[in-house]
C-alpha cells in the first residue's frame, strides 16, 4: 500500500473469535479488513454488527487483532509477524466512545487535562485553555459534566481526545444523540481543527447526511469485511451492492427480470417480481436468467396528479395511493401500481396535489434513478494474507 501521505494509516488486520465485544455481533463474528487511510476524515459505515467498533478498538489497540499489521506511518503498532503490539498510551490514539466516558466528578477542565496529567501544569493549562477556546466552550471550564448541555458534553469528550495531539483520532458515533444544527455547528468546528493538525481520522456514524457533510472517503463494512469504499458521493449515491443502497436509503429494492436490451440506448426492460409492471433501467451485466435487484429511492419518484405528457423520465406507471404519513416536513405516500413504491414529497406538494388515501396517482422516475445492485452474500471480499 504505497502512498505519498506522511501519516497514512495501514490496515490488514484479521479477528475471528466468538469472544470479540460487540454489542449486536452474534456467533463466530469475525472481522478481516485491508485498508489504508489518509490524512482527513474517513467514514465508517454499515449496519449494527458490522464490526466498526470492533475496528476501532483494535486500532486502539483496545483489542488485538489475531494477525496482521497495524502501522502510521510506517511505525507498527501491531505485526503479528514480529510479535508487535503496543499498548493503547503508547500508540497516540484518540478515543472519542460513543458513550463519551467523562467523570461526572471532575470539572470541564480537569477531565480535558486527565490525559496529559504527566505534562507540566502551565502546559496543561495552556493546552486545555486553547482546545476549549477552538471548540467554543471556554466559558464551561469550571463546570461539572451534569450541568451541560448534550452538544457541550460531546464537545468536551472531543476536546479530551484532541488535546493529547493524538495522530490518529477515531470517532465511534459521537454526534449520534444531538439534534441537526448542534451537530452542523460541531462538525465544522472538526474539519477546522483537522485542516490545521491533518491526521487521519476515523470516524463511525450510521447517518449518509453525516457522511456527506464531513467524510472525504467511506468504507462501509457488512458482516465484518469491507463492502465498498471510496467519495461517499461515489459509494451512496451509486450503490452497487443492495446492504449499501439500503444503508443510504434506497427504500425500494425490487427483484426483476430483463426482458429487453437497447445495447444503442444503454438500457434494458425489467419486469418487476410481479410480473406485472415493467420498469426501463440502466444496461448493466445480469445474473444468470436475467435476474437483477434494483433500488431506488423514495426522494426520486415523482407523483402526478393526472397522466403525464412529453417528459423526459421514461418510467410512468398508473398507482393509487395506499397510506399517507408526515415524518418532520416530509410526507411518505405508500402507493400502488402492481408493487408497492415508498414514495416522499414535500408538505406543500402533497397538498397542492390534494393528495389523500385511495386517490389515483401517477408514479414518474428516471431510468438513471434505478441503481443495479448486487446481493450482499456475493458482495463481500477478502484482502487476503
Amino acid at each position: 500500500m504505497s502512498t505519498d501521505y506522511a501519516d497514512m494509516l495501514e490496515v490488514t488486520i484479521r479477528k475471528r473469535r466468538s469472544s470479540i465485544v460487540d454489542a449486536a455481533a452474534e456467533g463466530d463474528f469475525s472481522l478481516d479488513v485491508g485498508f489504508s487511510a489518509a490524512p482527513g476524515i474517513t467514514m465508517l459505515f454499515g449496519p449494527s454488527g458490522a464490526g466498526k467498533t470492533t475496528l476501532l478498538d483494535c486500532l486502539a489497540g483496545l483489542l488485538s487483532p489475531d494477525e496482521g499489521r497495524i502501522a502510521l506511518n510506517g511505525d507498527a503498532w501491531f505485526d503479528s509477524a514480529s510479535r508487535t503490539n503496543l499498548p493503547p498510551a503508547r500508540r497516540g490514539a484518540g478515543y472519542v466512545f460513543q458513550d463519551l466516558g467523562l467523570f461526572p466528578h471532575l470539572t470541564v477542565e480537569q477531565n480535558v487535562e486527565y490525559g496529559i496529567f504527566r505534562l507540566p501544569p502551565l502546559e496543561r493549562r495552556r493546552r486545555s485553555a486553547a482546545i476549549l477556546e477552538a471548540l467554543r466552550i471556554p466559558s464551561r471550564a469550571r463546570s461539572y459534566p451534569a450541568a451541560l448541555s448534550g452538544g457541550e458534553r460531546q464537545r468536551v469528550a472531543l476536546a479530551r481526545s484532541l488535546v493529547v495531539e493524538p495522530r490518529l483520532l477515531l470517532l465511534d458515533e459521537p454526534l449520534s444523540a444531538l439534534d441537526a444544527s448542534i451537530k452542523a455547528r460541531i462538525i465544522d468546528d472538526l474539519r477546522e481543527w483537522n485542516r490545521s493538525h491533518d491526521i487521519p481520522v476515523l470516524y463511525v456514524t450510521h447517518s449518509h447526511a453525516e457522511a456527506f457533510a464531513l467524510g472525504e472517503r467511506m468504507i462501509v463494512l457488512e458482516g465484518g469485511k469491507i463492502l465498498a469504499e471510496g467519495p461517499p458521493q461515489e459509494v451512496l449515491l451509486a450503490p452497487r451492492h443492495e446492504t449499501v443502497a439500503q444503508l443510504a436509503g434506497f427504500e425500494n429494492v425490487f427483484d426483476a427480470e430483463v426482458i429487453a436490451i437497447d445495447e444503442k440506448a444503454g438500457v434494458m426492460t425489467c419486469r418487476l417480481d410481479t410480473g406485472q409492471i415493467c420498469v426501463e433501467a440502466p444496461l448493466g451485466r445480469t445474473a444468470p436468467a436475467g435476474k437483477v435487484r434494483l433500488g431506488l429511492r423514495a426522494g426520486d419518484i415523482l407523483l402526478a396528479a393526472e397522466p403525464p405528457r412529453s417528459l423526459s423520465a421514461h418510467n410512468v406507471l398508473s398507482a393509487t395511493i395506499l397510506s399517507l404519513a408526515r415524518h418532520d416536513y416530509q410526507m411518505e405516500a405508500l402507493v400502488d401500481c402492481g408493487v408497492l413504491f415508498r414514495v416522499h414529497l414535500t408538505l406543500g406538494a402533497a397538498a397542492s396535489l390534494k393528495l389523500a388515501a385511495g386517490s389515483a396517482v401517477w408514479v414518474v422516475f428516471k431510468t438513471h434513478s434505478c441503481a443495479l445492485l448486487q446481493p450482499t452474500s456475493s458482495a463481500n471480499r477478502n484482502p487476503g494474507f
